[in-house]
């Protein structure tokens, strides 16, 4: 049998990285929910009790900073009331915000791609939300680290954790099939009084069991609590938005342009011509059109057209992937202004946005995840 391991890892809303993501997109949630056609590029940086804000953000919105960013902090766990925050934005470039939108005189269909960049979308058959089941279960645990500190049944727990998850897969062809977990490893930060045997037993008990499904575990699954962190809130390392795209995405599979997603309006394809990527390459798989899929597509700043549309089912696929890309190209507008327009992506407030920041922007079940919905496709 043809087989190998593969790992993802995921982390805790705590995490200084997570933090900062989460903070830039609570600030672009306000300016969106007041100001639909907010351009917002925000950046957040964190270090040893300081938050930094940075950014270009053009919007009508009256926006908070120093409210959001320790309403924020106290969401997530974190002390807020002692940190130094320090916030340097300004408006978006006259010449960017002329050659992507006109200074918002263009209609959806005429505006432009607000960077330059390749963007990629991944989907398989091997899990019910069509995501990898490495990537899923890393998540999942993290989330569950979250769940179980806040809800009292682990209040030994402090919100920066992390997890990671080994898969032994076989291959079926270009698709891949789970078979087992073959490591699980979490490490938190907690209350220094906990004893090393009670921590390992309840995140065994109170975490792993209740995410990872029965079938996927067994005698020879290593289960390692590894390098327990103990201190402060906002003591560990510098923290800066954007350095989890694997996180945030399909925990190594598939691919990814480099670009990341927080901080960041529709209007950005890093973001919005990821999001059209992961509907179209789930649409796909959802079809049976293939049991795996990527997607990837490009684009040039102030074009309206993407440079290129790329698919590749892995050799999965019902058609050939030639065929398929004429489907794809059909079905589905690549255009920013289209984009933002059907997945109805000028829509903040709600912390619509800051949900995505933590626990992946993919294979989630919520209706604000409108890059989730699966477009129905037919191959002739």
């Amino acid at each position: 049998m043809d087989t190998f391991l593969f790992t993802s890892e995921s982390v805790t809303e705590g995490h200084p990285d997570k933090v900062c993501d989460q903070i830039s997109d609570a600030i672009l949630d306000a300016c969106l929910d007041q100001d639909t056609e907010s351009k917002v590029d925000c950046e957040t940086c964190t270090k040893s009790n300081t938050i930094t804000i940075l950014g270009e953000i053009t919007t009508k919105a009256t926006i908070d900073y120093d409210n959001i960013v320790r309403r924020t902090c106290r969401q997530i766990g974190l002390s807020a009331d002692e940190c130094r925050i320090i916030v340097n934005v300004e408006q978006q470039s006259a010449d960017i915000a002329e050659t992507v939108h006109g200074h918002l005189s263009k209609k959806p269909e005429e505006i432009g791609a607000g960077d330059q960049g390749h963007m990629f979308g991944y989907a398989t058959d091997e899990t019910p939300e069509l995501m990898p089941l490495s990537h899923l279960l890393a998540t999942k645990l993290a989330a569950k680290l979250s769940e179980v500190r806040k809800n009292g049944t682990c209040p030994w727990l402090r919100p920066h954790g992390k997890t990671e998850v080994i898969i032994e897969y076989r291959r079926d062809g270009g698709a891949v099939v789970p078979i087992r977990a073959h490591t699980i490893l979490i490490s938190t930060k907690h209350d220094p009084t906990v004893e090393n045997d009670r921590m390992a037993m309840e995140l065994k008990e109170h975490v792993i069991k209740h995410v990872v499904p029965p079938k996927y575990l067994d005698e020879k699954t290593v289960l390692r609590f590894d390098d327990p962190l103990t201190g402060g809130d906002h003591e560990d390392d510098v923290g800066l938005t954007g350095r989890k795209i694997i996180v945030d995405t399909y925990g190594g599979w598939g691919a990814h342009g480099g670009g990341a997603f927080s901080g960041k309006d529709a209007s950005k394809v890093h973001r919005s011509g990821a999001y059209i990527a992961r509907q179209v390459a789930k649409s796909v798989v959802a079809a049976g059109l293939a049991r795996r899929c990527v997607v990837q597509v490009s684009y040039a700043i102030g074009i309206v057209e993407p440079l290129s549309v790329f698919v590749d089912s892995y050799g999965t696929g019902k058609v050939a992937d030639r065929d398929l890309l004429e489907v794809i190209k059909t079905e589905f507008d690549f255009r920013p202004g289209i984009i933002a327009v059907d997945l109805d992506l000028k829509r903040g407030g709600d912390f619509r946005y800051q949900k995505t920041a933590a626990y992946g922007h993919f294979g989630r079940d919520d209706p604000d995840f409108t890059w989730e919905n699966v477009k129905p496709l037919v191959a002739n």
